[in-house]
């Protein structure tokens, strides 16, 4: 498959498709119902912005998290001006709400109203807001007792300017950076990421005009511009300049990425470059047809993207004890730091060491295996499946093969947080078969 073809698919299948329209029509029933109050207007949905990912234009397929302000009417603004006035405010709102959306979980959360739709995973995050002479925003604080400002129109006219420059690349690029986020489970909110999309291209003009079919060079040195990013804890947002929290190092995911997309483009032309870009991209890019598809082996994976919407926000870190009789336990992680072989006849408990998404959530875990053995024997598995015990997933090395095993956790809905562990085993060795 030629490189353009593989983007074109890439691309296509992250459309929000169908979904934009849901959106749009959650979000001006929720307009509708503040208008209802504030203005005493039936059926008008005016006076409302999308901002974040959505209003920027660079979300994804599986986008979960959205950002909406609604413009308050300027005269109430005096009486809001108080320490009480931004709970006051975020408070009428929510009952507002409540009233149209009575079984929905609505709740006020420090600057906003947060409307949890589960029939469709969508949690609206709703900023009431006075428009200021400047375009910017003041918007209520429950923690500082006070109105605050945010620039969201500057952050959208600079992803509008950017885009037009780079001929649509610069949002392209900022879905690819999603996919890849989602895929590898990167903690990047969006703005962090269409800000560093934004520097990239600020530091390079080679990509302005080019088609998908250069789309690998994009993303290979996009990959390299964020692993010789310094770490710093905090960027300053594209237009508006204010403060973008780093909730993670990012860059040693962008080093593996960058190596993979390397990869890949020596492969070019074969299947197995498709296999590594989906690596770095995740399933939304399509597979090639060969003939090796004739082979016996069942394809039986599955993919978390088509059971779950995937937006990643929290971290998980899952390792494995290395058991057999009459050996000390090892910690694979371990194993693979200091190159100790892994052999067949092995059991293998995998464990969620650390998380930070808070209780309650669903674990999920997908064991994949790989190679001529895992075909030779139909068995390449690859199913999403429970846990065997709570956060633990225990399994057998049978044989030899390079074999994965993927950790989700699902909360409301949405995987929100996902790890790996490569699982390479040798001589007689090993996919892990349930025990």
């Amino acid at each position: 498959m030629k490189t353009a073809e593989i983007f074109d698919g890439l691309l296509s299948a992250l459309k929000l498709g169908d979904t934009a329209s849901v959106i749009a029509s959650r979000r001006d029933e929720i307009a509708k119902a503040l208008n209802k109050d504030f203005r005493e207007k039936d059926g008008c949905s005016d006076y409302k912005l999308m901002v974040g990912s959505f209003g920027r234009h660079t979300a994804i397929k599986g986008v979960s998290d959205l950002d909406m302000i609604y413009i308050l009417p300027p005269g109430i603004r005096e009486a809001y001006a108080g320490d009480s006035g931004p709970r006051r405010m975020l408070e009428r709102v929510r009952d507002d709400l409540k009233a149209r959306y009575p079984s929905t979980d609505i709740r006020v959360d420090q600057c906003v109203v947060r409307v949890q739709f589960a029939a469709n995973a969508f949690k609206f995050d709703v900023q009431p807001a006075f428009d200021n002479a400047d375009g910017s925003f003041s918007y209520p604080d429950t923690k500082s007792e006070s109105w605050k400002t945010t620039k969201p129109r500057d952050e959208i006219q600079a992803t509008r300017e950017c885009n037009l420059r780079t001929s649509t690349n610069m949002r392209h690029l900022a879905r690819m950076a999603r996919a890849w986020k989602n895929a590898n489970g990167v903690v990047m909110g969006g703005l962090l990421i269409d800000t560093l999309v934004y520097r990239f291209f600020e530091q390079t003009l080679e990509f302005d005009a080019v088609g998908t079919g250069s789309f690998d060079r994009m993303a290979r040195d996009f990959f390299e511009f964020l692993k010789n990013e310094p770490e710093k804890g905090y960027y300053l947002a594209l237009g508006s300049h204010q403060r973008v929290d780093v909730k993670a190092k990012f860059q040693p995911k962008a080093k593996k990425a960058y190596n993979r997309c390397v990869e890949a483009m020596e492969a070019e032309g074969t299947s197995s470059a498709n296999a590594t870009w989906r690596e770095v991209f995740g399933a939304s890019v399509p597979l090639t047809k060969s003939a090796s598809d004739a082979r016996s082996f069942k394809n039986t994976e599955e993919f978390i993207e088509d059971r779950y919407p995937v937006d990643i926000s929290d971290t998980v870190s899952i390792d494995c004890d290395v058991t057999q009789d009459g050996w000390r336990p090892m910690k694979l992680r371990e194993m693979l730091c200091t190159g100790t072989l892994l052999k067949a006849d092995k059991r293998l408990c995998f464990t969620v060491v650390a998380c930070s998404v808070p209780q309650p959530y669903t674990v999920k875990w997908k064991v994949l295996s790989r190679g001529s053995e895992a075909e030779r024997r139909n068995n390449i598995r690859g199913q999403i499946v429970d846990s065997t015990a709570s956060g633990v997933r225990t399994e057998r090395s049978d044989f030899r093969g390079e074999h994965i095993v993927e950790c989700y956790i699902v909360k409301g809905g949405i995987v929100v947080a996902r790890d790996r562990i490569d699982v390479p085993i040798s001589t007689t060795s090993a996919h892990a078969a349930s025990s």
